[in-house]
C-alpha cells in the first residue's frame, strides 16, 4: 500500500484542491468552503489538515477556533471515494486530536447527519464522541447528497483527554459502561432511501428526531453506536 502522509495544507494550490475534493464528495450544488477562507482561518489558528498519497490530496479535515481557546469547531471532514477503506476518516480525526492537544485544545465539537450509520460509526463508536444536542433542519434546504430531506444534525462533543477517547486513539478496547439502545434502526443507505422512497426517509427523519429529543430531555446521552443493529446506545 502506498504510504499516506498527514500534514497541514500549504499554499493556495492545496486549498483549491480541498475545494475540488469537497465537490467530488458532496455532489453537484453543494457549496464548498472557499480556498481563500480556509487559508485565512488556518493563518488565524484554525486547522486545515490533509491526507496525501503520492503528493495528491485524498482527504481533509477543517476546523476553526471558537470563543473558548480550548474548544475547536470541526466543520468538515471528507475523503475521496477512491480512498475509502484506508481508514482515513479515523486517521484524519486522530491527526486533528494530536494537533489540538499540542496547542492546548481539549474539546472538539461538530455536527453530522444522525441518519447515516457510517457517520455514526465513525463519530460515536470509533472516535468516542458523545451527544446531548439535536438540531432540527439545521442548514435548511440543502443540495448534493443532502438534498430531499430535512437537514437535521446531531451535535457531538469530543473530549480529547477522556478515557474512552484516549483508549480508542491508542488502539485499546473501549472501557465498558452500561448502555441501553435508542429504539430506532437507521437505514442501511440513506441516499438510496431518499432517492427511492422520499416520504419514508422523511418519516424516519421525524421519528429519529422525536426519539432523540425525548431522550435528551430526560438527561440521557448518546455514548456509543451498535454497528450491527444500526442503533444508538444511551448511557444508563
Amino acid at each position: 500500500m502506498t504510504d499516506i502522509s498527514f500534514r497541514d495544507l500549504s499554499g493556495m494550490a492545496e486549498f483549491r484542491a480541498a475545494e475540488d475534493l469537497q465537490r467530488a464528495v458532496w455532489g453537484e450544488g453543494d457549496q464548498p468552503d472557499p480556498a481563500d477562507l480556509m487559508m485565512v482561518i488556518q493563518a488565524e489558528g484554525g486547522l486545515v489538515g490533509g491526507a496525501f498519497r503520492d503528493g495528491r490530496l485524498i482527504g481533509y479535515v477543517f476546523g476553526f477556533p471558537t470563543r473558548d481557546p480550548q474548544v475547536q469547531h470541526s466543520h468538515r471532514l471528507a475523503v475521496l471515494a477512491e480512498a475509502r477503506g484506508l481508514q482515513l476518516g479515523v486517521r484524519l480525526k486522530h491527526y486533528q486530536r494530536r494537533w489540538g492537544l499540542e496547542r492546548g485544545i481539549t474539546h472538539v465539537r461538530w455536527t453530522f447527519d444522525p441518519l447515516r450509520p457510517v457517520n455514526a460509526t465513525l463519530n460515536i463508536h470509533r472516535l468516542g464522541a458523545t451527544a446531548t444536542t439535536y438540531l432540527p433542519d439545521y442548514y435548511g434546504e440543502m443540495a448534493g447528497i443532502n438534498s430531499g430531506i430535512a437537514s437535521d444534525r446531531l451535535l457531538v462533543e469530543w473530549e480529547l483527554g477522556s478515557d474512552v477517547v484516549a483508549a480508542l486513539a491508542e488502539g485499546r478496547p473501549r472501557p465498558h459502561r452500561p448502555t441501553a439502545p435508542l429504539p430506532l434502526t437507521l437505514p442501511d443507505d440513506l441516499e438510496a432511501l431518499t432517492r427511492d422512497a422520499p416520504d419514508q426517509a422523511q418519516t424516519l427523519r421525524m421519528a429519529l428526531r422525536q426519539e432523540m429529543q425525548a431522550a435528551f430531555a430526560k438527561g440521557r446521552r448518546i455514548v456509543d453506536f451498535d454497528r450491527e443493529l444500526r442503533q444508538y446506545l444511551l448511557d444508563c
